[in-house]
């Protein structure tokens, strides 16, 4: 049977607002292909304003969509299980952390639905973002996964990956952000107390991150050792600071951090 919406979510938060903003703004799909269930009035109100159709019933989306989106808490999902038991879903995709494929059938609609695991990031929302899809459940149907890469696509990039990566790609493109966010902070008030005053500091760090950033995905010739190396001159200032850090042991400080953040993904997949 026909169903009435291409894209059912079920979950009005930032990260959905994102990307129902992404795609009703690229035109991937119009806006009335589009139906969001949340509990918040205010959520849906906003959501409204973007032209899609929005109701407090998750039953309205799940029944009526080819494509179910959950984009809620992991904590809530049994909750939000129960309430639409039963429904002819068939497509499912997901970007709730930590949640496996196998629960989500065994919850949901059993093994003959069709799940794709998606982890974005923050910058998803102002289309500059990367996210992790896998797509082994539908990989016997190109239009399938061209239609779910295409949704993401219109966030930002896309890389696929088999469902066990995803706990590692929380703890670097997932959680990522903020690691990157922190690093500013550091270089923002480390500018601070050498004299600068806290807008020229964010503007210098900002814009060092930024450009250092499109210098390492545009230099496919040079490893990152060798960019590294680049800047510094032998008795010069930047290696001065580069030593710091390694004296300062910053490569495992960051290996310790990522793997504490992968154990917390494990831990909330079982």
């Amino acid at each position: 049977m026909k169903k009435q919406y291409r894209l059912g979510v079920i979950g009005g938060g930032f990260m959905a607002t994102a990307i129902v903003k992404g795609i009703v703004y690229s035109d991937f799909l119009r806006a009335k292909k589009i139906i969001v269930s949340d509990p918040s009035a205010q959520a849906r109100e906003k959501l409204s304003e973007l032209g899609v159709y929005t109701t407090a019933n998750n039953r309205d989306v799940a029944g009526n969509c080819d494509y179910l989106l959950l984009a809620v808490k992991p904590q809530t999902f049994e909750e939000v299980a129960q309430s639409v038991k039963g429904l002819p879903v068939e497509k499912v995709i997901t970007i709730m952390a930590g949640v496996k494929k196998e629960k989500i059938k065994k919850l949901l609609f059993g093994n003959a639905v069709k799940v794709a695991r998606v982890m974005p990031n923050l910058p998803c929302s102002i289309g500059a973002g990367m996210s992790a899809v896998d797509l082994e459940d539908f990989s016997d149907d190109v239009d399938d996964c061209s239609f779910i890469l295409d949704v993401f696509g219109k966030l930002g990039e896309v890389l696929t990956v088999p469902e066990e990566k995803l706990n590692a790609v929380t703890g670097i493109s997932g959680s990522g952000p903020a690691y990157v966010y922190m690093f500013i902070d550091g270089l923002v008030k480390a500018g601070m107390n050498q004299g600068l005053t806290e807008d020229e500091a964010k503007t210098l760090a900002v814009m060092t991150v930024k450009g250092g950033a499109e210098m390492v995905a545009h230099s496919e010739d040079k490893t990152l050792g060798q960019l590294i190396s680049a800047v510094c001159s032998k008795g010069g200032t930047t290696i001065q600071a580069v030593e710091s850090f390694r004296s300062d042991g910053m490569e495992a400080m960051i290996d310790r951090a990522v793997a504490a953040c992968v154990k917390r993904a494990a831990e909330l997949s079982e």
